[in-house]
C-alpha cells in the first residue's frame, strides 16, 4: 500500500500546491498579459481566485460520483492528465481571457481530494478512517506551504517558470500512478452514476437524508469559514497590528501550514487515541476559541509569530468530522461524501474571505467606532460556538 498511498497522497498536495502556486506571481503576470496598474491586477487577482475556488465547490461532488461508479483510478489519472495540459496552456496564455479559462479548468482538477479520500477511506479499517484521513490532510498542509514557496522561488526566473515546475511535476506523479495505483472500488461497491446526485444540491441533499449528517456538514461548514480567518486576514491584520513586512507574513504562514501537516499526519493519532473522535471535535474547537481570543487582541509580534504554529494544534477537528462522518455512509458512497465535502471547504474559501475582509475593514478605517484589526478572530469564535451547537445536535453514537 506504500507506493500507492505515496502516489495519493502526492496528488492531494499538488491539488494542494494549485491554490497557492499562483499567488506570488499574479501581480506580475497579470500586468504581463494585461498591463494596467496593482489596482487592476488585484481585481483580476480576485476573479482568478474565485473562479478557481467556484470550480472546486461545484465539481467536487462530480469528481467523487464519478469515482463511486467508474473508480477512483481513472478518475485520478484522467484529473492528473488534464491538470499537467492546464499549467502548460498557464505557461503560454497571452491574454486574461486564457488565464481565466486555465483556473476554470484548474479548479477542475484540482479537485480530486474528494477522490483521494474516498481512497483512503476504502483502504481504511472504519476504526482508522480519521487518523488515515489525518494523512490526507498533513499532504494538504504540505501543498499549502509548498505552492507559495515554489511559485516565489521560480518566480524570480520569470512568471511562466511555476508553470513550467508544476507541469513536471504532475507529469511525474502522473507515470507514478500510472505504474502503481491499485483499484479499491469493487464490483460490489460500484453505484451508477446520475446528475440528481453529483452535482452540489443533489450531492448535499442526498447526503443529509441519512440520518445526523445534516448538522455535522453544517458544523464542518462553520468550521472551515473559521479556520479560513488566516489566509483571508493573515497579511493585512499583521502589516496593521505588528508592521510586518512580507517575508515575516510568509515565514508566519510557511509556519502554519507545517505544524498543521505535522498535527494532521503524527499527532492525530495520539489524540484520537486519548479522546475519540467526537471528543477530539469539541477539544480541537474549544482550543481555537481560545487562539482566536487570544489573537483577537494580541499586541506583540513575537508572541503572535509563537501562537501561529501553536494555532494548528485545533487542525485535529477536520480529519475527527471527517471519520465520524465516513461512519455514517455506505462504502458505496464514500466518493460522494467526499465530493460534497470537498464542495463545503471550497464554499467556505468563497465565503470567509468575503465575511473576514469586511469585518476588518469595519474595524480598521477611519471612522472605525473601535479600532480592532483581531475583529475578525472574535467572529470566527462566534462561528465556532455555532458549530459546536450544531455537533452536540448530531446524535452520534461514534465514542
Amino acid at each position: 500500500m506504500r507506493l500507492p498511498l505515496l502516489f495519493v497522497l502526492a496528488t492531494v498536495v499538488i491539488d494542494a500546491m494549485g491554490i497557492g502556486l499562483i499567488m506570488p506571481i499574479m501581480p506580475d503576470l497579470i500586468r504581463d498579459v494585461r498591463g494596467g496598474d496593482l489596482a487592476e491586477a488585484a481585481l483580476w487577482g480576485g476573479i482568478l481566485s474565485t473562479a478557481f475556488a467556484v470550480m472546486q465547490f461545484l465539481c467536487a461532488p462530480v469528481i467523487g460520483n464519478l469515482s463511486d461508479s467508474f473508480g477512483r483510478r481513472p478518475v485520478m489519472l484522467v484529473s492528473l492528465f488534464a491538470m499537467m495540459l492546464d499549467y502548460l496552456v498557464m505557461a503560454v496564455a497571452g491574454s486574461i481571457w486564457l488565464l481565466l479559462a486555465a483556473r476554470v479548468v484548474g479548479g477542475i482538477t484540482a479537485s480530486t481530494q474528494a477522490t483521494a479520500s474516498a481512497w483512503v477511506a476504502d483502504m481504511s479499517a472504519p476504526e482508522r478512517r480519521a487518523t488515515n484521513f489525518g494523512l490526507v490532510g498533513a499532504a494538504f498542509g504540505a501543498g499549502f506551504v509548498l505552492g507559495p514557496l515554489l511559485g516565489g522561488a521560480l518566480g524570480e526566473l520569470g512568471t511562466r517558470a511555476p508553470f513550467y515546475a508544476a507541469a513536471l511535476l504532475v507529469a511525474a506523479n502522473f507515470l507514478l500512478g500510472l505504474a502503481v495505483m491499485p483499484e479499491t472500488v469493487t464490483q460490489d461497491r460500484r453505484r451508477r452514476f446520475t446528475w440528481a446526485r453529483a452535482n452540489p444540491l443533489g450531492a448535499l441533499r442526498q447526503m443529509t437524508r441519512l440520518p445526523g449528517i445534516a448538522p455535522l456538514l453544517a458544523a464542518y461548514f462553520l468550521y472551515s469559514v473559521a479556520l479560513y480567518v488566516y489566509p483571508a486576514i493573515w497579511p493585512y491584520f499583521t502589516q496593521e497590528r505588528f508592521g510586518w513586512t512580507p517575508r515575516t507574513i510568509g515565514l508566519s504562514l510557511g509556519l502554519f501550514g507545517v505544524a498543521m501537516a505535522l498535527v494532521q499526519g503524527g499527532l492525530i493519532r495520539v489524540v484520537l487515541r486519548r479522546l475519540g473522535e467526537r471528543r477530539t471535535v469539541v477539544w480541537g474547537q474549544v482550543f481555537d476559541m481560545g487562539t482566536f481570543a487570544l489573537l483577537a487582541f494580541i499586541t506583540s509580534g513575537t508572541a503572535a509569530l509563537i501562537l501561529t504554529p501553536l494555532a494548528a494544534l485545533g487542525a485535529v477537528v477536520s480529519p475527527a468530522l471527517q471519520g465520524i462522518m465516513s461512519r455514517k455512509v455506505g462504502d458505496d458512497a464514500q466518493g460522494e461524501l467526499q465530493g460534497v465535502l470537498t464542495s463545503v471547504h471550497a464554499l467556505s474559501m468563497i465565503a470567509s474571505p468575503l465575511l473576514m475582509a469586511s469585518v476588518f475593514s469595519a474595524f480598521t478605517r477611519a471612522d472605525a467606532p473601535v479600532h480592532l484589526p483581531g475583529a475578525p478572530f472574535l467572529v470566527s469564535i462566534l462561528l465556532l460556538a455555532a458549530g459546536l451547537a450544531l455537533f452536540a445536535r448530531s446524535r452520534s453514537s461514534v465514542a
